[in-house]
């Protein structure tokens, strides 16, 4: 947490902003959280290299809270969004499990798993009461890819228990999400965790939702053709496999 205090003089704006993300990667955030002498909200922004500062209005009465928390709201829920749609990794080891589904019941059970299990996960590792490095979460989350496309390309048909797979593996990812949202300064200061949080978790299951919508119909109209089975549910499962592969040796070496 950093102080500020400033002369008022004939200025009526007061812009706070970061120079660091201009050195950082593109899609790198910062959480920006501005309070006043008594505690109340000022100003509450999610920066990022296209939008670095955030203003206050001196001359006029503070935004309400009200104002300050939904600008927070929807650019965590935004960033949940766009993180889960650029996870290629997460993607590709829900791609995995949903590729041998053939019952909307078992869709429905795998990805309420990995629903609560995440979320479970990036809320204990976002409010500091559970932290595993890095170095450690993410070639595990490249070991569940390989592990689900080794799987898929040695069982035939739909493997049972895949629920209890994906919860375990699940809060293994969740730690991943958390990663992402520390990066931000969230859960670095006090105060200003619950909100971004919620929104930023509800943005990943909105696009992990719109991503299921897209991709089962393709995958239940190649099942129609059962040639087609034999031929493409080895092939994908493959390259599961070897994607999950080359991630865990980068990621460990």
């Amino acid at each position: 947490m950093l102080g500020l205090a400033y002369r008022r003089g004939a200025e009526t704006h007061v812009s706070v902003g970061s120079k660091w993300l201009a050195l950082l990667p593109l899609g790198h955030r910062e959480f920006l959280s501005i309070r006043g002498r008594d505690g109340q909200p000022l100003a509450s922004r999610l920066l990022s290299v296209n939008a670095a500062a955030a203003s206050l209005d001196l001359g006029g009465p503070p935004p309400p809270a009200t104002a300050v928390r939904q600008s927070s709201f929807t650019g965590f829920l935004a960033m949940g969004v766009a993180h889960i749609w650029t996870g290629y990794d997460h993607l590709l080891f829900l791609f995995g499990l949903l590729a041998v589904t053939r019952r909307l019941s078992t869709v429905f059970k795998i990805i309420t798993c990995f629903t609560v299990a995440h979320s479970l996960t990036l809320a204990v590792a976002a409010l500091n009461l559970v932290a595993i490095p890095s170095r450690i979460v993410e070639p595990m989350i490249a070991a569940s890819i390989v592990f689900v496309g080794v799987e898929n390309f040695l069982r035939n048909g739909e493997p049972k228990g895949r629920w209890l797979l994906t919860f375990a593996f699940g809060l293994i990812h969740g730690f991943g999400f958390a990663s992402a949202l520390r990066e931000t300064g969230v859960g670095a200061h006090s105060g200003g965790v619950a909100l971004p949080l919620v929104s930023f978790n509800l943005g990943i299951e909105l696009g992990q939702i719109a991503i299921a919508a897209l991709v089962l119909p393709l995958i239940w109209k190649l099942r129609a053709q059962p040639r087609l089975v034999q031929k493409w549910i080895p092939v994908t499962s493959g390259v599961v496999g070897i994607l999950g592969t080359y991630w865990f040796l980068q990621r460990v070496f």
